[in-house]
């Protein structure tokens, strides 16, 4: 006869060896579930079918690769740069960096639509396989197309790339120009590339710790000063460029951890007249994902003899209140707003240096972010910058149109300075920048003012939630 503990530990010996197997078959059960994801068959369709496809209403073309490609440089395999016409946007790169709660509706948003059969299309079948399967995954009707070369030799085929493509630039493209190689839309060897943050390098804690293997620190107050934070003189600005070794016909490519720094400081430099300047697209954190090199040594630019004359270009800028009301009523200027809503209404000033609150009169919310600090209805869940047809669909919305006489302003120039870019890659010329800002209109007690919503309006959705 058994005695008590025998029997239990007979029965304690049954259960680890139950748990154990129950444990194995989950684990088997787990990787064959993983398989079959990871065989998830989509149907292709031909270069015939796309050629098709592209011109019917009930299909809808949804583009997984880099900003860089979409927007309009050329990828290798390809004859030709930019994207399908009407083609949408969604990075491979999203994936698993939007909130899983907010998915659904972050896809929708993005014009993504379950009544029509969507063809998500790239030159890596990798990226299309991750999109779709997410697609699918949604419910919706997909299909793959990863014969994009086919598609682009073919010149009857539109293929659509912003004006100015160039100006914002992937880190593929930055390192193969730091690499000696040739690169699109540049024969100019003379390049630089700045890290852009405001304070000397002795403070520029971002720069200190991690940045571009040769890049320099760029130094806002190079380009502005206070107290209302315009662009500085131009002989200031020229001595301060001298300075940086930066002249008018040399390549400048920027970055930031705050984008619109970098936009600020590109703003400025097209205002003095430097002919080529980039934006890296997704700074540094795009080139540290790229496992491309770094440094945290301080490199000192040498300092150059003539920048070239300074061109103080006016027709990027609007510097002061008074020209904005006279162009306001002459011309139908449209004054945007790169505020925050609760800036906009009149909640904040938004800074802890300007002491009142409220809007110039007449100005129109144009999306920003939560607080002063925040663009982030500018920005895609990957850091870079938000496809400029969805910004100008938003605009469309709150009465700004692409043939209009605008200015972006914000607070002090920075956060204007996105949208200004954005416009400036689509051509659109007639949109300039407010330099003075809120801060140089609420100076004087002249200067007309709003407070609250214009007739009560809810704020809009920027279509862009995505933490």
């Amino acid at each position: 006869m058994l005695s008590k503990k025998s029997i239990l530990k007979t029965v304690s010996c049954a259960m680890i060896l139950g748990l154990s197997l129950t444990g194995c078959n989950s684990k088997v059960s787990s990787k064959s579930r993983d398989k079959k994801e990871d065989t998830v068959q989509f149907s292709s369709i031909s270069t015939e079918d796309a050629e098709k496809y592209a011109l019917d209403d009930d299909y809808i073309f949804v583009d997984t690769r880099n900003d860089s490609y979409y927007n309009g440089f050329k990828q290798d395999g390809l004859a030709r740069g930019g994207h399908i016409e009407g083609a949408l946007q969604y990075s491979a790169d999203w994936i698993g960096r939007v909130n899983d709660n907010k998915l659904a509706k972050f896809v929708e948003d993005k014009g993504i639509d379950k009544k029509k059969k969507i063809i998500v299309y790239d030159t890596d079948s990798e990226n299309t396989k991750k999109v779709a399967k997410m697609l699918k995954d949604l419910a919706y009707d997909v299909s793959i197309y990863n014969k994009l070369n086919e598609f682009s030799e073919n010149e009857e085929n539109n293929m659509i790339s912003f004006p100015r493509y160039e100006q914002l630039v992937n880190a593929q493209w930055l390192k193969d120009l730091t690499d000696g190689k040739e690169v699109e839309s540049l024969e100019n060897k003379d390049y630089m590339i700045f890290e852009v943050s405001w304070g000397p390098v002795s403070q520029a804690k971002d720069y200190k710790n991690s940045h571009i293997k040769g890049a320099y620190h760029f130094n806002t107050d190079w380009i502005e000063n206070g107290p209302d934070w315009n662009i500085s003189k131009a002989e200031v600005v020229k001595k301060n460029l001298e300075k940086a070794g930066i002249s008018k016909d040399k390549t400048i490519v920027l970055y930031s951890s705050d984008s619109s720094a970098a936009a600020r400081v590109m703003f400025a430099l097209k205002w003095a007249g430097v002919e080529d300047v980039r934006i890296l697209n997704g700074g540094l954190k795009a080139w540290q994902e790229a496992k491309y090199p770094t440094e945290s040594k301080i490199n000192k630019p040498k300092k150059i003899d003539n920048f070239g004359v300074v061109a103080s270009n006016s027709q990027i800028n609007i510097s002061t209140a008074m020209e904005v009301i006279e162009k306001m009523g002459s011309e139908k200027l449209k004054l945007i707003s790169i505020r925050s809503w609760e800036e906009y209404i009149g909640k904040t000033s938004g800074y802890d240096y300007i002491s009142k609150a409220g809007e110039p009169k007449g100005a129109i919310w144009g999306f920003a972010g939560s607080d002063a600090s925040s663009m982030q209805d500018y920005y895609d869940p990957d850091g870079t910058f938000r496809n400029p047809l969805e910004m100008a669909e938003l605009w469309e919305k709150q009465g700004i149109q692409k043939d209009d006489k605008a200015a972006f302003y914000c607070g002090t120039g920075w956060r204007a300075a996105v949208p200004w870019e954005m416009t400036q890659m689509m051509g659109w010329d007639n949109f300039v920048l407010y330099d003075g800002g809120w801060n140089m209109w609420q100076m004087d007690e002249e200067l007309p003012v709003q407070l609250g919503a214009p007739n009560n309006m809810k704020k809009p959705d920027s279509k862009n939630d995505f933490k």
